[in-house]
């Protein structure tokens, strides 16, 4: 027999009224009453039904995560998969469901969200460090549809997430300079997001406040992938560096292939440091000195706000 709502206020000893602003995360519920509700929910099975709360609520319950037009895909970083567990464990607290969508071509993936947008099959969308030159922002703003970016935006009209990417990568070319080197390169993360500038950014700070002048002959932009870092490396070794600050964990992984393929050791010839704190960092040989950042964390920030903008508990953008 399918549990209804009536039976679930019979044995939760309240409304009918009760259980739908429960079911429904209206805030005007005493923790008590709402714990008691849910449990009572879990022991019948009661499924709410998604279309007429949906009506009711003009919400669906449904939230988009759009990976990057232009960077590698889901199963090709491991950066990603921590991010979405963090944004779909929150979700899933929340009650919400998370739709994920993938393409060969960025646009066709744009493309679906403004079509899913434009119904009103999403609440809200994030987006993983959006691109400045991203379309899909402006689009968002004008449509005053609730998104988050988890990455820094320099709009400040969006709300975003993010580390303190200039004090990380300052962090990192500073543990180069007192291990006594002073002939540092970098590979740049995709200078059309703030994530790559911002790291860009500390690695300037880091020599200047040395007195080391920015060589630009060994600063090479990456694009977060491990080939695209192993060719740039290649770029980088006629220059002759001591040591290489790379901005991600996975760029860092090719640009040590591009040491070893030159017959150089690390670090005795070129020491190296990532960052993101990935599990492969310690997987490769020798472990790979990185910064760490909470990758997970972040995702589930940016879906806790991205909640609170759809329900109207968050007012504003917010940067964070």
């Amino acid at each position: 027999m399918v549990a209804t709502l009536e039976e679930v206020a019979r044995l939760a000893g309240v409304s009918r009224s009760t259980v739908s602003r429960v079911v429904n995360n209206h805030p005007n519920v005493r923790p008590e009453v709402r714990k008691r509700v849910w449990e009572v929910i879990q022991q019948v099975g009661y499924q709410p039904h998604a279309a007429a709360r949906s009506l009711v609520t003009n919400r669906t319950q449904m939230l988009g995560l759009v990976i990057p037009r232009g960077l590698v895909t889901l199963f090709s970083d491991p950066f990603f998969p921590i991010l979405i567990r963090g944004v779909a464990d929150a979700c899933t607290a929340r009650r919400y469901y998370l739709m994920l969508s993938f393409f060969s071509d960025p646009f066709q993936q744009e493309e679906l969200y403004r079509r899913a947008l434009r119904s009103r099959l999403l609440d809200g969308v994030i987006l993983s460090g959006a691109p400045l030159d991203d379309p899909l922002v402006p689009w968002l703003l004008q449509d005053n549809t609730p998104f988050v970016i988890a990455g820094r935006y320099p709009d400040e009209r969006v709300t975003y997430v993010d580390v303190d990417n200039v004090g990380g990568a300052r962090m990192a070319v500073e543990h180069l300079l007192r291990l006594g080197h002073r002939r540092i390169a970098t590979i740049t993360g995709p200078l059309t997001m703030m994530v790559g500038q911002d790291r860009l950014e500390g690695y300037r700070q880091a020599l200047i406040s040395r007195g080391i002048p920015v060589n630009d002959a060994l600063i090479v932009e990456g694009d977060f992938t491990e080939e695209g870092a192993r060719v740039a490396m290649q770029r980088l070794l006629p220059q002759r560096p001591t040591a290489v600050f790379v901005a991600s964990d996975t760029m860092a992984v090719g640009a040590m292939k591009a040491i070893r393929e030159a017959g150089l050791r690390i670090p005795d010839d070129v020491a190296i440091v990532g960052f993101d704190d990935l599990p492969i960092a310690s997987a490769v040989e020798p472990p790979l000195t990185t910064v760490r950042q909470p990758i997970e964390r972040m995702g589930a920030m940016a879906a806790e706000m991205l909640i609170g903008l759809v329900e109207g508990t968050l007012t504003g953008p917010q940067h964070i």
